[in-house]
């Protein structure tokens, strides 16, 4: 399959123009405020720098993980609201119909009053806690006419189904209740992690955010040279997949051959050139590759956009938010979070991805990107950050988690 992006020069992308990746870095802890500290402790006993590195990535992982929980609960709210607001509406419809049911039922035991009776018969079923127990201890049905033994029914029946409705919108409301403290709960702390880090990066001097940046460019020039790597890796699998098609089709043409005789070789030699060929077990069809294409052109047109934790376009995004919309723009919806994201489609190996394919990252599966081939990516990183193209080994090796054909 042919690559779907044009080639690059060495650099990381902001805002559709690649930069040096030093200019990158300096960009990136202006956004954050700062970026960490010494190299070696200090007098004061402040952290290191590389102290400091690791607690606010660990901050963002944290985040992170915390943005996750909030889609979830946030889409899952969003959800119950609208269960509750239909069953709600449901139970008003149940009211009114008892009430008229009641109504109807009241016109009876008037009419029995009228009579002479010393307490009407109907008004007691009305007021009978139970309106079938009353039943299990009255001849009141063998006397009733047709017309109000159907009253009776109906109102038995809508009596039922009435309380049956109003405890099923109580449930609705407590489980509702239930999830919008979880929202509140991973909004709070992906605002506590957040507000730590900033106060962490806040704390640098120029020379430590100096100091930082030039970290940041070593581990990017690591990360691009795993992509390299990576890249190398896949045009061996490719090349090897290609070479066992062909000694395939190859096979299959001698034995059609041998089969049909001398007569008919020069005409399945011709049937065999002409056709074409079969799909691997990793490898795309050419429906998917549509597909993919429309979803990297639309990755492609937010590069530069910032990332914002619970966003889901079209200004701003965070990592799932990014993946879902630039697949729905090919036609093809996913869920909202990574946890469900990652579940949808094909997994396949690393060295097999193809452009489009979803990058999954971490044992806890709390960031993904999509794959535009080459070994990099595309993907909302983390606050502060924009949309941008990147290694998949931007946080080293061992973030990998799994990569998803989602189509």
């Amino acid at each position: 399959m042919a690559s779907h992006r044009k080639s690059r020069p060495t650099g990381t992308r902001v805002a559709g123009i690649r930069t040096p990746v030093l200019a990158t870095a300096a960009l990136t802890s202006v956004a954050l405020l700062s970026q960490t500290a010494t190299a070696s402790p200090s007098d004061d006993d402040r952290p290191s720098l590389e102290e400091v590195e690791k607690k606010v990535d660990d901050l963002y992982r944290q985040a992170g993980s915390a943005t996750e929980k909030y889609n979830a609960a946030k889409e899952k709210t969003s959800k119950q609201r609208k269960q509750v607001d239909t069953l709600l509406d449901d139970v008003a419809q149940r009211t009114q119909k008892l009430n008229e049911a009641r109504e109807e039922l009241g016109s009876f035991a008037s009419a029995q009053y009228r009579t002479g009776a010393a307490v009407p018969e109907t008004a007691t079923f009305l007021l009978a806690d139970s309106p079938q127990d009353y039943f299990d201890q009255n001849q009141l049905m063998s006397r009733l006419t047709g017309r109000q033994k159907n009253a009776v029914d109906d109102y038995v029946t809508q009596q039922s189904e009435t309380m049956a409705k109003r405890r099923e919108a109580t449930k609705s409301l407590e489980t509702l209740t239930e999830s919008q403290n979880d929202l509140k709960t991973a909004k709070s702390t992906v605002q506590e992690k957040l507000a730590t880090a900033r106060e962490l990066l806040s704390t640098l001097t120029a020379e430590e955010k100096a100091r930082l940046a030039a970290i940041e460019k070593k581990k990017q020039e690591e990360a691009d040279r795993k992509a390299a790597e990576l890249a190398k890796r896949q045009a061996e699998e490719r090349e090897r997949q290609e070479r066992e098609q062909a000694a395939r089709q190859e096979a299959a043409q001698q034995e059609s051959g041998a089969g049909s005789g001398s007569t008919g070789s020069g005409s399945s030699g011709g049937t065999g050139s002409s056709g074409s060929a079969t799909p691997g077990p990793s490898t795309p069809d050419s429906s998917y590759g549509t597909k993919a294409e429309k979803a990297l052109a639309f990755a492609r047109a937010q590069i530069g956009k910032p990332y914002v934790w619970g966003a889901t376009g079209p200004g701003s995004y965070d990592c799932s938010g990014l993946t879902q919309a630039a697949w729905k723009a090919a036609g093809v919806t996913l869920p909202r979070t990574t946890y469900d994201q990652v579940e949808t489609g094909t997994t396949v190996p690393l060295s097999q991805a193809q452009p489009g394919d979803l990058v999954f990252f971490y044992d806890d599966v709390t960031h993904v990107g999509l794959y535009i081939g080459d070994g990099m990516m595309i993907h909302a990183p983390k606050p502060g950050a924009y949309v941008r193209e990147e290694s998949v080994y931007y946080d080293g090796e061992s973030s990998v988690h799994s990569v998803v054909r989602p189509a």
